[in-house]
């Protein structure tokens, strides 16, 4: 069993646990190896110091239960209402595909001025069609905090088309191009 950590603490670097073989080949032939530093000791006490704290204490225990609900009822929420997602189930970072960057640019002003933070990713770190917004579920998240978003989120679709997975009630690649191309009186770009 292999497990890869990466900046999930909020600290530099990161580690990768696997077999001997694994490991030793990754030492071998990875560029990563050679050209970047190790973790340093303050880096892994503050690891081990979550660690125990997340795991020996009720408060800790209380935090994973939590965050593991939060994500839960976000990701089924936004897979109800059509969205398209990606990642691990369980995974509190929640990509949602908004394909272009005409999309990402909009996606971050609108979420801005409705008092949303967002963060986005595009080509060259996604394929040219794999733009995504990210969200990064946390314990301290209310039902509230969740809801809001999800209630900003229906407000941007008739404005950036955020809706294209196949729950959508009507045809995904009509509806696309109806939006960007026939919207009377209004004016088609997407960004300023």
């Amino acid at each position: 069993k292999q497990w890869y950590q990466r900046k999930s603490f909020g600290a530099a670097g990161g580690y990768i646990a696997a077999s001997k073989e694994v490991v030793a080949h990754l030492r071998r032939e990875s560029h990563a190896h050679a050209y970047a530093s190790p973790m340093s000791p303050p880096v892994c006490r503050q690891i081990l110091t979550s660690m125990r704290c997340i795991m020996h204490t009720e408060d800790g225990k209380r935090r994973i239960k939590q965050l593991a609900e939060n994500t839960r009822y976000f990701r089924t929420e936004l897979k109800k209402r059509g969205y398209i997602i990606y990642g691990d189930s369980a995974s509190p970072v929640i990509p949602m595909i908004l394909f272009t960057l005409a999309n990402i640019c909009a996606f971050a002003r609108e979420c801005l001025n409705r008092g949303l933070a967002s963060v986005i990713v595009a080509f060259p770190a996604t394929t040219m069609l794999g733009a995504r917004a990210r969200f990064c579920i946390s314990a301290s998240h209310t039902r509230e905090h969740l809801d809001r978003t999800l209630q900003i989120l229906e407000e941007l679709d008739p404005i950036i088309g955020l809706k294209m997975s196949s729950n959508r009630p009507t045809n995904v690649i009509v509806d696309f191009f109806t939006h960007f191309f026939t919207r009377s009186g209004k004016d088609t770009r997407a960004v300023d």
